[in-house]
């Protein structure tokens, strides 16, 4: 085996066999969603997707918090605030989210465990909302004013590689703004710097406005996005209980070790 190689490997926290098994632990969470996506496609499911959508716009209206046009128009005046807003969405779950269980997985390895229990909980409870109620994102409502500016800044077509990378009716809950919670609050906890403390506690809150910002969701899906984190956050601390040596979110206490 080439020196380098082996360096890699005694670089892993617990070795090669771990790693490859959390990649595959996500790999099949990714490839149910895979599934649930060929499900959420059928014309049937679309139709219920935008009568979904029109009950969520009743109820905010009915509740007096249906702001997300207004907000939209605003960010529309700027160019800089909705081409950051389209590229954080894009990235939210793909390279900041990875990177953030790639950090946690080398650095804070004690806590991943937990981490990674709490995201696979969060991403069955999405699979299971995702068929019970698919609904449609605002961006396919432009009666309301709504436009698609992720559509619009990666300057590709509505039936082709968006529709690729996204679930267009797996609005409900918005897991971007669970993931944004599980990763803001375990890197919150983990960091050491004092600043980036304060930004990990601010990311949920970004996330919240760039999916609204980018027609994605309506606030009500952030609102179901952060109660299905904090549902896996109590999933996972159970979880723990069970293999505390092994899931205990932090450096394992003296006694557990």
């Amino acid at each position: 085996m080439p020196q380098t190689l082996q360096n890699i490997l005694r670089w892993l926290p617990h070795g090669p066999v771990d790693a490859f098994r959390q990649v595959m632990l996500f790999y099949l969470a990714y490839y149910a969603y895979s599934v649930v996506r060929g499900i959420a496609d059928d014309p049937a499911a679309a139709s219920t997707a935008f009568d979904n959508a029109r009950g969520i716009i009743s109820l905010e209206q009915t509740l007096g918090f249906f702001v997300e046009p207004s907000i939209q128009a605003w960010v529309s005046g700027s160019g800089f605030i909705v081409d950051g807003a389209s590229w954080l969405y894009l990235n939210a779950q793909t390279s900041i989210t990875l990177g953030a269980l790639f950090f946690i997985y080398m650095w804070r390895n004690p806590s991943f465990y937990f981490v990674r229990n709490m995201m696979l909980v969060s991403m069955a409870i999405a699979l299971v909302g995702y068929i019970v109620y698919p609904t449609a994102p605002p961006r396919f409502f432009p009666e309301w004013g709504f436009f698609d500016s992720v559509q619009d800044f990666a300057g590709v077509s509505d039936d082709s590689s968006v529709n690729e990378l996204f679930n267009p009716y797996a609005a409900v809950p918005s897991m971007h703004v669970a993931f944004a919670l599980m990763i803001g609050w375990s890197l919150a906890k983990l960091v050491t710097n004092r600043v980036l403390k304060v930004l990990w506690w601010a990311y949920p809150v970004l996330v919240t406005f760039v999916i609204v910002a980018t027609a994605n969701h309506f606030l009500m899906d952030a609102v179901l996005g952060a109660l299905t984190a904090g549902v896996a956050a109590l999933a996972a601390r159970e979880l723990a209980r069970t293999r505390p040596a092994v899931w205990h979110f932090g450096p394992p206490s003296p006694a557990i070790t």
